[in-house]
């Protein structure tokens, strides 16, 4: 029902980013046309009998307050699913004050999208069905006149709601999926490019290094043999070809060092990509200076292992931040991620933490999986140098 970008850069503290989130999420115009709905069916209270308004707007505020609940972050998972649970009792409640009045049923549509928005198909529909069912008895037993016909407008407009909020969340996992495959190509495009550039300067310093360096190095054998004569030795154009001669070889000699002498394959860059689309977690990312890795196989290791643990984390943990580590220990390398995500249970290898297994172990490297002793999921790599 609401979707808000994020960055994978560090972030305000968690309590901070929940009521952000929520803030966020009070602005969507679904949500903003819920809280209008809500208020039109708070001015049609002015038809409520006195001795029953104070019921209903107790049951009016009762529902406003379960509402905003139902559309909490997704941290607040279990008081999401009881509020849903209480909404239809207090519409019904509504209902069964004054079924006349033929507003406060419209509450039941605005159940109906929150409902599709959190529960799966298979739970939403049986759930509306049923709360359907129990608006026919309310609605019958007022003595209303064309229950029926009542019940199934309102199931008209529940239908509407309920396929509006279906492909609206189903055109924002296609927008979160193209993110997600736009943040893997710019990654690997990332990686993809600092190989080329290693590659050419490579090139480049064997060019250098096997033909200008091979010619000059026979000009100064040529021009040796020329100063060995006795008739050119004391010649100072000779000793001066020479003397440049050998210079141009050693600073050729430097050129090539310099250009075989690579930085590595820019991993931050593209770790940063794949973290950038994600609301959450957060990336928190420590790369040590003296990691350096020139292996597009473990770039792209490294990068799928991360990619997988983000994915995780969002889908899986529930979790607000992602530490990712590099570092050098021994002369290897060493991945070391964790989150701070509820972990329930014991761990069990589903095809991500099996798929992170294999491509660690196609690189050469082992992979040992724990949980963090303030709970959330910690893996490690290690990968030799």
């Amino acid at each position: 029902m609401t979707f808000a970008a994020g960055i994978a850069t560090p972030g305000p503290p968690a309590q901070h980013a929940h009521m952000q989130e929520l803030l966020c999420r009070l602005r969507e115009p679904m949500t903003l046309a819920g809280l209008f709905t809500m208020a039109a069916v708070a001015l049609s209270l002015q038809f409520m009998p006195a001795p029953r308004l104070p019921a209903a707007i107790l049951g009016l505020s009762l529902f406003a307050a379960l509402f905003v609940l139902s559309i909490g972050p997704e941290h607040w998972r279990r008081r999401r699913h009881g509020a849903l649970a209480l909404m239809p009792l207090t519409a019904l409640f509504l209902t069964w004050l004054e079924p006349r009045i033929g507003t406060a049923q419209v509450l039941l549509v605005i159940w109906t999208a929150c409902a599709f928005s959190t529960w799966p198909p298979r739970w939403a529909v049986p759930a509306v069905l049923l709360v359907d069912a129990a608006f026919y008895l309310v609605v019958l037993e007022s003595r209303f006149d064309s229950a029926l016909t009542m019940v199934l407008i309102n199931m008209g407009f529940q239908a509407l709601a309920a396929l509006c909020v279906y492909y609206a969340l189903s055109a924002e996992r296609s927008r979160d999926q193209l993110a997600l495959v736009n943040a893997d190509l710019l990654a690997t495009r990332a990686l993809l490019s600092d190989s080329a550039r290693d590659a050419e300067r490579l090139r480049v310093a064997r060019e250098l290094h096997d033909v200008a360096g091979h010619k000059l190095t026979a000009m100064k054998i040529n021009l040796r043999a020329l100063a060995a004569d006795p008739a050119l030795q004391d010649h100072p154009q000779i000793k001066l070809a020479e003397q440049l001669s050998a210079d141009l070889l050693d600073d050729i000699r430097n050129v090539v060092q310099a250009l075989r002498d690579s930085r590595g394959l820019d991993l931050q860059t593209a770790l940063r990509a794949l973290a950038a689309p994600l609301p959450r977690p957060r990336l928190q990312l420590d790369l040590d200076e003296r990691v350096c890795i020139a292996d597009p196989a473990l770039a792209e290791t490294l990068l799928r292992v991360v990619q997988e643990a983000l994915t995780n984390a969002a889908r899986h943990a529930q979790a607000d931040t992602l530490w990712v580590r590099v570092s050098v220990q021994d002369g290897s390398v060493t991945l070391k991620i964790e989150d701070d995500g509820p972990l329930r249970g014991a761990i069990r290898e589903g095809n991500g933490l099996s798929g992170m297994r294999e491509r660690v172990l196609a690189c050469g490297g082992e992979l040992l999986i724990g949980t963090r002793p303030q709970g959330g999921l910690q893996l490690q790599a290690r990968f030799p140098a």
